[in-house]
């Protein structure tokens, strides 16, 4: 498909040196919030320069540091924590057919495979764990299909128990998130081929999904990710094909979405494409971030009326190249960020009253970087 070769040649592209690091400087090392604890660094093993897999991470400071590479963990794209986060969840992404493992957390900085199940389905992108714990949902981009596998009592993965085939109108389905809606009533997809937005109901006796709802958005939008404000009535709809974020209200009770204003996440006159890739909300909810893979930002945007608004007030270079994923640290004080090209974790500081992330004040080297994930 298109979109998968597109995906393949840019995990391909060029990344720094193994295991380096550039430490924080030590005014932004004072100022870190909340330091120490577990991260786990997932990158690609199948696109040159190799990354790792997944690694642990430890951090002082803002600083991080690669502590060891679990091995038999290829391709590792997207994680996600069990309800107690004891237990880590992986994509697998470019492996044959497409996988997810499961990791015992007993002992956090050193996980132990507990086993590996195929997601039915080529290039899973991203995972994540039902709220009731039972059930692990994974979204395969290349064969657009979201799949649920029960997850035992250890943690493991037991095999699937559905799976839910999406279908372009225009090109080819890619669906590229599932998430549960803040109510844990309902299952959303984000599919980038269909231009739409899957909603789904979950039996969670059966583990068997059912069609509710698909909101179809312009044609051409690509959506990739979505976020929901905290206060639950709002979504934010990140479009990769069109570097633009559609607010979206949210009604839990009926599992409706209403597609609203259009925001871009980049100037007029920004490269192109800018094919924006992951998209986060302040936990305060005051602030929306999204990244511009075509101009190496993050963008920031106000919130007003109580999440039904946003504004754009600025765009952040992220210190690398091609920022595919970033993640606001527990404190919400820094901004890591995930430049797959360049094969670095940039640090950024973040102002909590103005929202905008400061310059990059360290990076850590790990090729082919695809996510970070905090414990």
């Amino acid at each position: 498909m298109a979109e998968l070769g597109r995906r393949k040649f840019l995990g391909a592209v060029g990344a720094a040196g193994i295991g380096t690091i550039v430490t924080a400087r030590a005014a932004g090392a004072e100022t870190a919030g909340r330091g120490g604890g577990v991260v786990f660094v997932g990158s690609y093993t199948s696109s040159p320069p190799a990354g790792h897999g997944l690694d642990v991470a430890s951090r002082s400071g803002a600083a991080l540091r690669l502590e060891r590479t679990v091995p038999s963990v290829p391709d590792a794209s997207w994680f996600a924590l069990s309800a107690n986060r004891s237990v880590l969840y992986a994509t697998n992404e470019l492996v044959p057919d497409g996988a997810v493992t499961a990791l015992s957390l007993r002992a956090p900085a050193n996980p132990r495979v507990l086993n590996t199940q195929p997601s039915k389905g080529s290039a899973p992108t991203h995972l994540s764990v039902h709220p009731s714990g039972r059930y692990l949902l994974t979204a395969n981009y290349g064969s657009g299909s979201v799949v649920v596998h029960p997850i035992r009592q250890d943690g493991s993965l037991a095999e699937v128990s559905d799976l839910a085939q999406h279908t372009g109108a225009e090109r080819d389905a890619h669906a590229h998130q599932v998430v549960t809606d803040p109510s844990g009533r309902w299952v959303l997809a984000v599919d980038l081929g269909a231009d739409s937005v899957y909603v789904y109901r979950l039996d969670l006796g059966t583990g068997k999904l059912t069609k509710h709802e698909q909101v179809v958005l312009p044609s051409g939008a690509g959506p990739r990710h979505l976020a929901f404000h905290p206060g639950g009535r709002v979504a934010y709809v990140l479009g990769e094909l069109r570097a633009e974020v559609t607010v979206a209200a949210w009604d839990a009770a009926r599992g409706k979405l209403t597609l609203g204003e259009v925001v871009p996440t980049v100037d007029a006159n920004a490269p192109v494409p800018s094919y924006p890739g992951e998209i986060a909300v302040s936990p305060d909810g005051g602030f929306v971030y999204a990244s511009n893979r075509g101009e190496d930002t993050i963008a920031t945007f106000a919130v007003r009326d109580s999440g039904r608004a946003i504004s754009r007030v600025g765009n952040v270079a992220t210190g690398g190249v091609w920022p595919r994923h970033f993640t606001l640290d527990p404190s919400g004080r820094w901004i890591y960020v995930s430049n797959q090209r360049s094969g670095t974790v940039n640090w950024l500081p973040r102002d909590p009253k103005t929202g905008l992330p400061g310059r990059s004040q360290g990076s850590l080297a790990v090729p082919s970087v695809a996510t970070v994930l905090f414990r």
